[in-house]
């Protein structure tokens, strides 16, 4: 019996072989012959089917899997790898198509086995090959895919030491894979910036020189608009609702016993007929306190010492104005000499104090928002889903697709940004010692609610903010993610019991949790999914966190961080202590000098540029 076989190839570079490939169908009833692709000797090209007819000696009923297998030819001394995007299956006559996801490189002399792409749980009905199939599938991925402890006190990770050791199914594709030092020096010579990054301790002379420099950069109209406005009060206000770190704002009912601020220091900057008191009990009073960041250690930058400051900044819902800040403490425990920055202060007092709230935002945005919050438990879930969810599976099948390159991404980032001689201990403040410390706090108060939108707002009482738009985006997006994942998991579990009963299921979650999220004692997620809603709920903070989420935190870092005086990325001098004495000069040598400028613009539009494609 013959049956009609189309081979896909993927359509990236170098996705395509010269490379014997052989295809075998099996059956419910047995096997066909062993075919070779390609017996015209154009290879099986980039982007490109590949057709033939495959015989069988006996109807093979329904069948069950594909069987590919490559033989590496022996007059080609170079890697000819190849990716395979699926495989179609249909029998003469007039039966019913079959496609073979692959989406798999095949390195050398390899093999692979492809299941029907009907997703199944272990609810349906599956014949004994191919519950053996999902099992064999597992045990090789369980030894690929290992954890390990990359640094106490943070999530765990996959054990792989660089972006070489991951298979090439978690490879970036080829026109994405340089390594990062290229990638770094590349970008500095498109910013015009391969020069200027030489010079080491060297302060900008003020705060126009760096427009030289600006000027050049690709611009956004947001980075321009920031350029222009970033002094003002009310866009210092507009970034902690809509900048690159939304999400440490809170309302205040009552201001904290180690902030020493008085009524009368802010009455000039409230409405008239009102006062602080009442501005409190109105919930118009907002807080963004930066106590995590209190007594973390300064990075040490070519022999000069860095500084961090762990500020409280007091915010005002003007009726008229909006959101602005009405005082700045930049210590957590004062003195009776320890100043309130206010708005009536000498305008460089007033700018540098807001520079230092800038500042732990650049902290706290890099390590905790975007590194902790959606890399590295993206990362938990990526890991998980590999090791226990068969490619069968609806809920792999589901994930998958935003899980992509998660891998490959983090290592780049262990070895190359946070690591001991990384990007981050070059021009951040809390680059090394204090990098992990930050992290090892966050992670301890660290919750599952916090990852749904809906709580997180709630539990900031921020809900009647006025144009918090990454509040409303957030919660739209929430809504429309969490409608999608209900509507697939319900075409999958008609009931609570086969959410329970679901063995590979039950095996993800306590993967998850007793081995990715180990020793988080505050993270609150259980080890076994009792209902649908709680895989519902579950699964849209995984899409969430690893699209809405992070797009809002990465993508606009470079515009928001290219101006760098607006986000320094470390500070070189204390925290000033007399108003009085706050100069220009003082400033320059306190901002991050030409060196770290440099490496901070380049760094962010690195990281900010837009995603990847896939094969």
């Amino acid at each position: 019996m013959e049956y009609y076989v189309t081979v896909a190839t993927g359509t990236l570079k170098y996705s395509g072989t010269v490379n014997y490939v052989y295809v075998t169908l099996v059956g419910e009833n047995g096997e066909s012959e062993r075919k070779r692709l390609d017996d015209h000797g154009w290879g099986l090209r980039k982007g490109q089917t590949c057709e033939c007819k495959v015989w069988s000696k006996i109807p093979l009923g329904r069948v069950l899997l594909v069987r590919l297998e490559m033989e590496k030819w022996k007059k080609l001394n170079a890697e000819d790898n190849w990716f395979c995007n699926y495989v179609t299956v249909r029998p003469s006559g007039s039966g019913r198509t079959q496609t073979f996801p692959c989406y798999h490189w095949l390195v050398g002399d390899d093999k692979v086995e492809i299941l029907d792409g009907t997703a199944k749980t272990l609810c349906d009905e599956i014949l004994p090959q191919e519950l053996a199939h999902r099992k064999a599938q597992l045990q090789e991925r369980q030894s690929i895919y290992e954890w390990q402890v990359w640094a106490p006190g943070i999530p765990k990770c996959g054990a792989f030491k660089s972006e070489e050791d991951l298979p090439p199914d978690e490879r970036f594709d080829f026109e994405n894979a340089k390594n990062f030092e290229q990638v770094f020096h590349d970008i500095l010579v498109e910013l015009s910036l391969e020069k200027l990054i030489s010079l080491i301790n060297k302060s900008w002379k003020n705060l126009e020189d760096f427009d030289n420099v600006f000027c050049a950069l690709p611009k956004t109209p947001t980075a321009e608009y920031i350029k222009e406005h970033w002094k003002e009060d009310v866009f210092f206000g507009h970034q902690f609702m809509n900048g690159v770190n939304p999400r440490m704002i809170q309302r205040c009912r009552k201001v904290p016993s180690n902030f020493a601020i008085q009524g009368k220091m802010v009455q000039d900057f409230l409405h008239p007929n009102t006062t602080l008191d009442k501005e409190l009990e109105a919930g118009n009073i907002y807080l963004v306190d930066y106590v995590i960041l209190d007594g973390v250690p300064g990075n040490v930058i070519h022999g000069n010492q860095q500084y961090i400051a762990a500020p409280l900044c007091l915010l005002y819902e003007h009726p008229d104005k909006g959101l602005i800040p009405i005082a700045i403490q930049l210590v957590q425990n004062p003195t009776k000499d320890t100043p309130i920055f206010l708005p009536n202060d000498p305008p460089l007092a007033w700018l540098l104090a807001k520079m230092w709230v800038r500042h732990a935002e650049f902290q706290i945005f890099e390590v905790l928002s975007h590194l902790l919050r959606t890399h590295l438990i993206a990362e938990v879930f990526c890991v998980a889903t590999l090791r226990q969810l068969p490619a069968v599976h609806p809920i792999y099948k589901l994930l998958i697709p935003h899980l992509k390159y998660t891998q490959e991404i983090n290592c780049r980032a262990r070895t190359r940004l946070i690591s001991s001689d990384g990007i981050f201990k070059k021009a951040v403040s809390t680059g090394g010692e204090g990098l992990l410390m930050l992290s090892e706090r966050e992670y301890k108060i660290l919750t599952y609610r916090s990852l749904k939108p809906f709580y997180d707002f709630k539990d900031r009482d921020v809900s009647k903010l006025k144009k918090y738009f990454y509040r409303d985006h957030s919660l739209k997006l929430w809504n429309a993610i969490e409608k999608f994942v209900s509507s697939i998991v319900s075409l999958y579990y008609s009931s609570d019991s086969e959410v329970e009963q679901d063995s590979e299921l039950q095996a993800w979650i306590k993967d998850i949790v007793d081995e990715g999220f180990e020793n988080a004692s505050n993270f609150g997620l259980p080890n076994k999914l009792q209902n649908k809603q709680e895989l519902i709920t579950l699964l849209s903070v995984i899409i969430f966190t690893s699209s809405a989420q992070h797009s809002a935190i990465n993508n606009g870092q470079f515009d928001f961080c290219s101006w760098v005086f607006n986000t320094p990325s470390t500070m070189r001098q204390p925290p000033p202590t007399d108003k009085n004495s706050v100069t220009m000069e003082l400033i320059m040598s306190t901002l991050p000098d030409i060196n770290q400028s440099c490496i901070i613009v380049a760094v962010t539009y690195i990281l900010g540029k837009f995603p990847i494609s896939c094969p």
